[in-house]
C-alpha cells in the first residue's frame, strides 16, 4: 500500500501557499514536512486529511483516488493537530474511553507514561501531559495513516522517547506517518519534503 500525492496545490485566502507538491509514503514509511512558519505544512496536512480544498493535483491510496470516498479516507486517518482535543472535565481515562475498552485504555496510558494519572481530571494535567494524552488516543486508533502536526509540542525528552516507541510500533505494523515539524523527530529513515 502506498499513499501518494502528485502536483498538489493549495491557496490560503487569496495567497497560493504551495504548488507542484508530490510525495509517496509506502506502508511502514514516514514523511517529514519541513519549512518556515507559513510555508503550508499545516495546510498540506489538512489537504491530506481531506479537510482543506485542493486547487490542483491528486491524492492516491493504493493507486486509487484517495478522496473518491471521503468517509473511507477519514477512516484511514489518525489525526493529531496543534490542539490536543482533550475534554478538561473528564479524567485522562475517560478522555480515551470512546476509542477503546478499559484494558486498551490502560495500556495506552501506560505506553505514554500516564498510568498514574488515569483518574485525574484532564484540566489538572500539564501541557505536556495533555499532549501525551492526545498521543495515547492515537495508540488506540488502529488507522494506517497518522497525520501529525508538531507532535513534540510541549513534550520533554522522556516523552519524546515514548513518542518514538509509539511511532516505531505503528510503522512496524505497516502504518504510515506524515508529520509537520521544526525539530528532529524519532522517525529513522523518514523521507523529507521541504516547503519554502
Amino acid at each position: 500500500m502506498v499513499f501518494e500525492g502528485e502536483g498538489l496545490a493549495a491557496f490560503r485566502g487569496e495567497r497560493l501557499v504551495f504548488a507542484g507538491v508530490g510525495f509517496a509514503v509506502p506502508a511502514g514509511g514516514a514523511l517529514l514536512l519541513r519549512g518556515p512558519n507559513g510555508a503550508g505544512k499545516s495546510t498540506l496536512l489538512r489537504l491530506l486529511a481531506g479537510l482543506a480544498r485542493m486547487e490542483a493535483g491528486r491524492l492516491r491510496w493504493g493507486g486509487q483516488d484517495a478522496l473518491a470516498d471521503r468517509a473511507a479516507h477519514a477512516a484511514r486517518i489518525g489525526w493529531l493537530g496543534h490542539q490536543d482535543a482533550v475534554k478538561p472535565g473528564l479524567s485522562a481515562a475517560e478522555n480515551l474511553a470512546l476509542w477503546g475498552g478499559p484494558v486498551a485504555v490502560r495500556a495506552a496510558l501506560a505506553a505514554l507514561g500516564l498510568a498514574r494519572l488515569a483518574e485525574i481530571p484532564a484540566r489538572l494535567l500539564s501541557a505536556g501531559q495533555k499532549r501525551r494524552l492526545a498521543l495515547a488516543r492515537l495508540a488506540l486508533t488502529p488507522r494506517p495513516l497518522w497525520l501529525l502536526d508538531e507532535p513534540t509540542l510541549g513534550l520533554d525528552a522522556a516523552a519524546e522517547g515514548l513518542l518514538g516507541d509509539l511511532l516505531a510500533a505503528h510503522r512496524g505494523r505497516g502504518g504510515m506517518v506524515v508529520a509537520a515539524t521544526h525539530v528532529p523527530l524519532p522517525l529513522p529513515g523518514a523521507a523529507e519534503l521541504v516547503l519554502a
